[in-house]
């Protein structure tokens, strides 16, 4: 058993040494904390006694208890943890009580995080629990790893998994869903414009008021005046900004600026409203600079603020959203990207459907941070002159997108984080040659291709050739992930077959994560996330890792969509740390298999449950089955009369 009882204390300061976590083993070097633990054997003599693992973090203390065996895990007297000596010296969630609540009763400290562990890596149970300076304790849901009690994250997991309350982010949120709804309806109503305007007329402003620090625009120049309108102030500050960002050549730009030709010639936009008693352009700009620009001026968070506008544009605008082919890659899918492809400063990544530019915006400041880290850049000035900086904004960010009007909101949505030298190109990819583009250079390719636009009089379309195309378009070795319904994974007709077995002679798939229902909340698409490696034929032998990471910590709020619980980034963790082999994984969790062309490259494929089921896990599988085929039934609609979900690009 001391055996065991080793390799789970190995395993667990594994743990805390990936959340970055600096906790001591079997006393401490805090005065405080050492002083009380000479009374704290678990006898109740009054002697002292030793958790596995104890520190601070802030101003909380964290305690860790661990057994090797998960029989050992917590013994319950009624529906309360027992504080009996020998459950205490049994069990491992009540030897953890039991020192928090000493720690509690003879230290300053009033807040206190203690863990109970048991098993192994593959399996086991890590129970945290609360306690405050009145000795009352909370048990709190389950993790899989320390993440969210380090440093940077231990406050916002308080507020929201003890406190139960809105975090600043979470408020902010709320706020930016709110203001998207209120200028989409001004837009409408003292605009009178069409869904496929309202982000141009938003972007333009946007870009005009980023003339405000060069002293090149001002709000309070918007006056209605006739002679020179408020249009065409704001169309020149446009005009100045894409010079001043470097937007080149002159024939990208001016196909950038004819976009915003709707802001001056729009008559309407240019006069009185009697309601407002300024012109709408005067009454969207006061409003955006107060509630959006310094959002997204003055945050490095990977966040598409501008793109989030946009899709809560076209939320709002029922079945013509669909048609407009919009739907946002969500943030956090675009940052687990950076961290599955395992992002570096030095790569240069590619995204050929580009769409607002929210993969290359998450890969930028996933870069730029990794080179203020290692250099410990500190001010503005520092980051922005930074050698590597320039260069990743100039050399590394490379998109089409084949919509103009999109491309001019990708484009100014990497202006307004401060690059206007990204190599955004408004062209059809499909349309490009692959040799052509591998002279890009692109170590990483991430994509979100148009989706159901494939049929069997229209193959090329399929997502999985845009997949393959894709891939053709890397150099050797380079890392690929794209996100897709989960038909294309399964992929039965002969000219999926034919490409899947196309990819496998000249790529390796690296595996496949089946993803949350409600990750494109609302539009009724089930996707995964699939990796590859680029130009390397995928040998027969190798195994791949199908992982079912539908339970990702995200929900549905009402009013607002998909919102962050505080799991997800215990979850994202743990995820990662099975995606690169850290550590191994139930196979609910994820299987390892070989594959073939006619496999359907999913975990719920390869995985086979031995065990019996309950009634609600039976009633839930039938239930995702079901909404399975039905989006299954759905696509097919699609394919043959037409029509698409709302990532179609017309």
């Amino acid at each position: 058993m001391a055996k065991k009882e080793v390799k789970t204390d190995l395993w667990v300061r594994d743990l805390l040494k990936e959340a970055d976590l600096n906790l001591e083993p079997q006393g401490s070097s805090i005065k405080e904390l050492n002083e009380a633990l000479k009374t704290a054997s678990k006898n109740g003599t009054g002697n002292v006694g030793f958790p596995e693992y104890i520190g601070t973090v802030k101003d909380f203390i964290i305690v860790i208890e661990d057994k090797a065996d998960l029989n050992k895990h917590v013994k319950m007297d009624g529906k309360v943890i027992s504080l009996e000596v020998q459950a205490v010296k049994d069990y491992a969630v009540n030897g953890a009580l039991f020192y928090a609540q000493h720690l509690i009763k003879n230290t300053t400290y009033k807040k206190v995080l203690t863990f109970g562990v048991s098993g192994n890596e593959k399996r086991h149970k890590i129970s945290p629990i609360y306690v405050d300076d009145t000795e009352y304790y909370r048990e709190l849901p389950e993790v899989e790893t320390f993440i969210s009690f380090n440093e940077k994250n231990i406050e916002e997991y308080y507020v929201k998994e003890v406190l139960q309350e809105k975090t600043d982010i979470e408020k902010e949120t709320a706020e930016i869903l709110k203001d998207a709804a209120t200028l989409h309806e001004d837009l409408r109503n003292y605009g009178n414009l069409k869904d496929i305007d309202k982000p141009l007329v938003v972007s333009g402003i946007l870009l005009a008021l980023n003339e405000l620090e060069h002293k090149n625009f001002s709000v309070e120049s918007l006056n209605a005046d006739t002679l020179k309108t408020d249009g065409q102030k704001i169309y020149e500050a446009i005009e100045a900004n894409l010079k001043r960002a470097h937007v080149a050549p002159d024939v990208k730009r001016d196909k950038i600026l004819s976009q915003f030709s709707i802001i001056k010639d729009t008559t309407i936009l240019n006069e009185v409203n009697s309601t407002l008693g300024k012109t709408p352009l005067r009454y969207y700009t006061d409003f955006l600079y107060e509630h959006i620009y310094k959002c997204i001026k003055y945050t490095r968070s990977a966040e598409d603020y501008l793109g989030r506008f946009y899709g809560e544009f076209m939320s709002y605008s029922g079945g013509d959203g669909q048609t407009l082919g919009i739907v946002l890659t969500p943030k956090h899918i675009t940052e687990l990207f950076c961290d599955l492809l395992d992002l570096k400063p030095t790569d240069i990544v590619l995204d050929p459907c580009c769409g607002t530019a929210g993969f290359l915006i998450a890969a930028m400041h996933n870069m730029f941070n990794q080179i203020i880290g290692a250099k410990e850049l500190r001010t503005k000035e520092e980051i922005t002159s930074d050698p590597d900086i320039k260069n990743i904004r100039k050399n590394q960010l490379h998109g089409f997108e084949l919509q103009s009007y999109m491309f001019t909101i990708a484009t100014t949505n990497m202006i307004l984080r401060g690059d206007g030298k990204s190599n955004l190109i408004n062209a059809d990819f499909l349309a490009q040659e692959p040799d052509k583009i591998q002279l890009k250079g692109a170590t990483v390719g991430m994509m979100n291709p148009p989706y159901s636009q494939g049929s069997k009089k229209n193959p090329n379309l399929y997502e999985i050739c845009f997949t393959e195309h894709l891939l053709d378009s890397l150099g050797e070795g380079a890392r690929c992930a794209v996100i897709v319904p989960q038909s294309s994974m399964t992929g039965k007709t002969k000219e999926e077959q034919a490409i899947k077995t196309n990819i496998l002679k000249h790529h390796t798939l690296e595996g496949v994560i089946t993803l949350n229902k409600d990750t494109f909340y609302g539009v009724g698409v089930m996707p995964c996330i699939a990796v590859f490696t680029a130009g390397e034929p995928h040998p027969q032998s190798k195994e791949c890792k199908f992982i079912n990471f539908e339970d990702d910590g995200f929900k549905v709020a009402p009013h607002i969509g998909l919102v962050e619980t505080e799991s997800a980034k215990d979850k994202k963790q743990h995820l990662l740390d099975v995606w690169f082999s850290r550590i191994d994984a139930e196979t609910n969790f994820c299987v390892q298999s070989t594959v073939e062309v006619s496999d359907e490259w999913l975990h719920s494929f390869y995985f086979f449950n031995d065990e019996i089921p309950t009634e609600d896990e039976f009633d839930k599988t039938i239930g995702d089955y079901l909404s399975f085929e039905f989006s299954m039934i759905m696509q097919e609609r699609q394919n043959l009369f037409g029509g698409g979900n709302s990532n179609v690009k017309p």
